[in-house]
């Protein structure tokens, strides 16, 4: 039996991204035992249905680049330890995570040619940056020397092996949040990046007009963060639920799987509400989309504002007058009101 070793994305929407990766992985190693290692902020979202064990990269307490590098010694010797790793893939592009796989001792080495560490791979994968190249298409064509699938990344959800996703295999030890017995949609107003961020008067005017249209429940979901946004919106009157800062990513997959829709901005849990099978409707900001458009089950809508500088890919917009965020700003809520009533609720 053979012995591969994953390092995975980093972020929750390439770790959604990376979906087909897995299953086309172990369709090709049916018989092999595979470890993925991944930072703990997408712990609970790897796909155990198609892998044997998750290994969790310590976290550096110290900011120093000794203390880092000391961490990393420690933890792959941990690794290589539970070898011998036949194979070892790394999807990030990083130096660090080919470094990773070779002080592991992944006989066969495999990765992009980027950040200067194709000297730590002995398979290297040519990388060509074209604009359609999908991050998804982009994981998936790491198994190219074991022959890719006749579909594409793209074409996984409608010519795959599975027409749908199952929580329960893959994520097991996550106990689903349960969603309120009246309709609803959820609303997840965060996003890492300033530059994919909609405004709070927006989302409270999308949220007031769906509310008042169609008596539906708003669920506003995110992490710590969003707590803010919500307390925020409930202080101004806006009639929603809280049902921020419950637990890790894979919990929310039941609210995303029985809502109308998911309203949210370009971030990690537009991939995940897609992937469980909502109607995904997205305020998209400054990414590709050619690059990083969620895929998966649900339908999912993109509203853009195209202006001149779009899409520049920064996470904080370079203009700080009146052009600030403009492709964001540029959408109303009563322009996104009017594209989901005629998209998902008439359509």
């Amino acid at each position: 039996m053979s012995r591969i070793l994953v390092r995975a994305p980093n972020w929750i929407g390439d770790q959604i991204l990376a979906y087909p990766f897995f299953q086309h992985l172990r369709a090709k190693y049916p018989d092999s035992w595979i470890t993925v290692v991944c930072t703990e902020w997408v712990k609970d979202i790897q796909f155990k249905g198609l892998i044997d064990e998750v290994r969790i990269l310590p976290r550096t307490r110290a900011e120093s680049f000794l203390a880092a590098a000391r961490n990393l010694l420690r933890f792959s010797s941990e690794v290589k330890s539970a070898g011998p790793w036949d194979l070892g893939i790394t999807l990030p592009n990083s130096f660090g995570s080919a470094l990773f796989l070779k002080l592991a001792g992944a006989v066969r080495r495999r990765g992009y040619a980027a950040d200067g560490r194709s000297f730590l791979l002995n398979e290297v994968i040519p990388f060509v940056r074209t604009s359609d190249f999908h991050r998804s298409k982009v994981y998936l064509n790491l198994l190219s020397p074991e022959g890719l699938p006749a579909f594409g990344a793209d074409e996984y959800w409608t010519k795959g092996p599975e027409c749908d996703f199952d929580p329960y295999l893959h994520w097991p030890e996550s106990e689903p949040i349960e969603p309120p017995f009246e309709p609803y949609f959820v609303v997840a107003p965060g996003s890492n990046a300033e530059s994919r961020r909609w405004s709070i008067n927006h989302f409270q005017t999308f949220i007031e007009m769906m509310v008042a249209r169609y008596q539906m429940k708003a669920v506003v979901v995110g992490g710590r963060a969003e707590k803010k946004l919500a307390k925020e919106l409930i202080r101004r009157g806006v009639s929603i639920e809280d049902y921020t800062a419950r637990g890790w990513v894979a919990a929310h997959w039941k609210l995303f799987r029985g809502a109308s829709f998911t309203l949210c901005n370009d971030s990690g849990l537009a991939h995940v509400a897609a992937l469980c099978g909502s109607r995904v409707q997205i305020v998209w900001g400054a990414g590709d989309p050619a690059r990083t458009l969620p895929i998966g089950p649900g339908v999912v809508h993109m509203k853009n504002n195209p202006v001149s500088c779009w899409p520049c890919e920064r996470n904080q917009c370079r203009f700080q007058d009146s052009r600030l965020n403009q492709c964001l700003q540029g959408i109303t809520g009563e322009v996104l009101f009017e594209e989901v009533e005629n998209g998902f609720l008439m359509g």
